[in-house]
């Protein structure tokens, strides 16, 4: 059991399993007693009880991040039995693997509801308890998917593009007012969760996270890093650092590289199984505890992720390709213009 100092009270969103659970771990190895909003009952539960082996409190609600009034009324349940909240992580998300044009209305909204505007009432629910006391730190679990668009990911990326802006734009009002809240974002590479095995799929193939594969311990490491020193935002691992700065340096490259290598790269050679859970709508946990790992531990290691490495030759021809590619596309972009001239 930890001996550590008491720190204070976080709360967690999504932290009953995944990256999220690795957060509440992390905060409670630091010291913190954590509130865990969530849907499924058995990783709350387990969640809550590794809060409790290093002698934090802790305080599981099962709520779904897409209702306001839950949202708000964990927030009042979390601080009415562990105190005043110094620390809101919103982790919660909810994805939709698939081509865009095969993505119900529903689908999309429901992705949406969940990964931003879950982001937009966590952070509603902090900044109504923390701007009176002029006190607490807000961090919002973010993606390099929030720079860059990818195929098969349209209701995702579109949710973290909205996650960044909205982070963004509140940010710099809580400066303008001077506040000493502050509101970070940590921007995630792929991590080996258990998201894959439960996230809403129509692909014939099984997902998979793009190499490299993080452990999500270190995205962990990072966002609690976030909370302590209230950083302002950071991208995480080296290769997403490159495709961000891409993204901004030249955009028709990265999209043209993301077409060629994104579609085969987030697919398994599995075939999805026909009974394959979903978590769309409802947790998906099936009364068991899944933690923070995920099905692909031995691929993981970030730079020395063994299938990043071997994909490297690929990588670069890919790039060569993607940039011919753009190039190629100007060019014939120009032509026609200047035919319909």
């Amino acid at each position: 059991m930890s001996t550590s100092q008491r720190r204070g009270v976080a709360v967690v969103t999504g932290g009953s399993a995944g990256v999220g659970r690795a957060v509440v771990e992390r905060l409670a190895a630091k010291g913190f007693d954590v509130g865990i909003i969530a849907r499924g009952g058995a990783g709350l539960d387990a969640a809550a009880g590794e809060v409790r082996k290093h002698g934090r409190d802790a305080v599981a609600v099962a709520a779904d991040v897409a209702d306001w009034a839950a949202v708000d009324g964990a927030a009042t349940r979390i601080e009415d039995e562990l105190g005043p909240m110094d620390v809101w992580v919103n982790n919660a998300m909810a994805t939709v693997f698939s081509w865009s044009w095969e993505v119900e209305p529903d689908e999309y909204r429901r992705a949406t509801e969940v990964t931003y505007l879950g982001q937009v009432h966590g952070t509603l629910a902090a900044l109504h308890r923390m701007r009176p006391r002029d006190h607490g730190r807000i961090v919002n679990v973010g993606s390099a998917l929030a720079y860059v668009g990818i195929p098969l990911q349209s209701a995702y990326c579109a949710a973290k593009f909205a996650c960044r802006g909205f982070s963004e734009s509140v940010r710099a009002e809580l400066l303008h007012q001077r506040s000493a809240v502050t509101l970070s974002m940590v921007h995630l590479p792929a991590v080996n969760t258990p998201q894959f095995d439960w996230s809403e799929t129509h692909l014939p193939k099984h997902p998979q996270p793009v190499p490299p594969i993080y452990d999500p311990e270190v995205a962990a490491r990072h966002v609690v890093a976030a909370a302590l020193d209230g950083r302002r935002s950071k991208v995480l691992g080296a290769w997403n650092k490159v495709i961000v700065a891409g993204g901004k340096v030249a955009p028709s490259v990265i999209s043209h590289f993301a077409a060629l290598s994104a579609v085969g790269g987030q697919q398994t050679d599995d075939p999805v199984r026909p009974d394959r859970p979903s978590n769309l709508w409802s947790a998906a946990d099936d009364g068991r505890d899944h933690g923070a790992h995920g099905a692909f531990s031995d691929r993981q290691g970030g730079f020395l992720d063994p299938s990043f490495l071997a994909s490297l030759p690929k990588t670069a021809t890919d790039v060569g390709t993607a940039v011919a590619d753009a190039v190629r596309f100007r060019i014939d972009r120009a032509r026609r213009y200047r035919a319909l001239r």
